[in-house]
């Protein structure tokens, strides 16, 4: 078959399908073979060579066989050359997406920024592996937790990382709002084939938030088609969420059971010793902003105690504190923290009490207020008992001794030990992990 006549045919081809599918699909094909009647056709990118093959292919055949070839089944292959001798002006299909596509990333936000403690451990860690490259092991990648832990931090991270070390690689990063924005956007201006191509073509898809996605059933619906369309390529796919999988609302149950087919990684809220390394952190990079300032003894200490719920909001009380300094030129102690910092502080203020907390863990073990505050010491109480002294001291401001007395005047050397014990077994017991975070949302709620 010779090049004019594919270029005859075509133009047949352009009455039997129509203007717009034919400058969508059919002219973007050039001939390539036609061997023991297989018809075969070089595309620009496989999503296309898909979808003429599955939607066009007949009418192409008949178009053949009706000029006297001898065609019994279509085919392609991928392969640029072929589009550039077709003498006809190619689609854009886009097998690479420019990194404009991809939502701007922060530079500040890299594996090098992130402080690493026990409750981030694990998620940093299988960050760092799906940032390195190395062959896919679980897919999705699902990291959860509240607001300020850390999770937008890590996914700016991998792509920061893959972009640097793997360049050649497609790697579109975006926010579930933009990934609707942009499903809206394709919809409204009939432009879905571009929005297909972008999105299923790419080789590492990163959606941040993804409980935003509740209740919008048409952006599900195109997001768990472009979810199968990658997992089934082999493409790697990072998903964050403000709760684990099986705990989001109004999210269709075969997404969220996509969502949970890979690893899911909880990032803890932060304990006082990882909010500590953050602060330490940020003041090593502001020394080289402010070197004339000093700041005293204990400062950071009281902010990493006083400020506990939100990373975010920590740094930014950081941040205002070296400003206000700078501008008034003193140095910054306790007397200036508190004065500058007023307003977050009270914010900042727990509000949950204990009594709240021993009456909520009473009633997610099922046992009486009484047992759980008394002296009884069987293991059916006294693990719930240690949650609960556990939450005391992460979720209030009480010191030991005071939360010993609201604890049936037990020693705080008691609630030390079961605080510790805790910290041991949330690392190493997802049941006890799950109960303090289902815990702890259902008290800040």
């Amino acid at each position: 078959m010779t090049k004019e006549e594919w270029s005859e045919l075509k133009q047949e081809l352009r009455g039997a399908v129509g203007d717009s599918n034919y400058s969508h699909w059919i002219e973007p094909l050039s001939f390539s073979s036609l061997n023991d009647g297989v018809f075969t056709v070089a595309v620009p990118t496989t999503f296309i060579g898909n979808y003429v093959t599955q939607n066009f292919s007949e009418q192409i055949i008949y178009q053949l066989n009706r000029v006297g070839k001898d065609v019994e089944r279509m085919t392609f292959v991928v392969r640029a050359a072929d589009v550039a001798n077709t003498g006809a002006a190619p689609v854009a299909a886009q097998p690479k997406k420019p990194d404009s596509e991809s939502a701007k990333l922060d530079q500040r936000l890299t594996f090098d920024t992130f402080v690493v403690g026990k409750p981030n451990q694990l998620a940093h860690a299988a960050a760092r592996r799906v940032a390195e490259g190395a062959p896919i092991v679980y897919n999705p990648l699902f990291l959860y937790g509240g607001n300020g832990l850390g999770k937008t931090h890590l996914m700016h991270a991998i792509a920061h990382e893959m972009r640097q070390n793997q360049p050649d690689l497609d790697v579109l990063y975006l926010s579930a709002d933009q990934f609707m924005y942009r499903f809206v956007t394709a919809l409204r201006e009939r432009k879905m084939i571009d929005f297909k191509q972008i999105f299923r073509n790419v080789d590492v898809l990163m959606v941040d938030d993804i409980q935003f996605f509740a209740g919008k059933d048409s952006t599900q619906e195109e997001f768990f088609h472009t979810f199968n369309a990658l997992a089934d390529q082999g493409k790697q796919i990072v998903i964050s969420a403000d709760r684990a999988p099986g705990e989001m609302k109004d999210i269709q149950n075969r997404i969220m059971s996509r969502l949970a087919s890979g690893l899911v990684v909880d990032l803890h809220p932060t304990d006082y010793e990882l909010r500590l390394g953050i602060l330490q952190s940020k003041v090593e990079a502001y020394l080289r902003d402010y070197p004339q300032l000093e700041i005293a003894d204990g400062v950071l200490e009281y902010l990493a105690h006083r400020i506990s719920n939100n990373v975010r909001v920590l740094e930014g009380a950081l941040t205002r504190l070296y400003a206000f300094a700078s501008l008034v030129g003193r140095k910054i102690d306790l007397e200036l923290t508190q004065d500058c910092l007023s307003d977050i502080l009270r914010a900042s203020d727990k509000k949950i009490t204990i009594d709240q907390i021993q009456r909520t863990v009473s009633e997610h073990y099922n046992i009486r207020l009484a047992d759980l505050i008394g002296p009884r010491r069987m293991r059916s109480l006294a693990r719930p008992r240690q949650v609960a002294m556990w939450l005391s001291k992460q979720l209030t401001n009480r010191s030991l001794p005071e939360i010993a007395r609201r604890f049936g005047g037990r020693d705080h050397t008691t609630i030390m030990h079961g605080i510790r014990k805790i910290d041991e077994l949330r690392q190493t017991d997802s049941g006890i992990a799950d109960d303090l975070e289902m815990l702890r949302r259902s008290l800040e709620d």
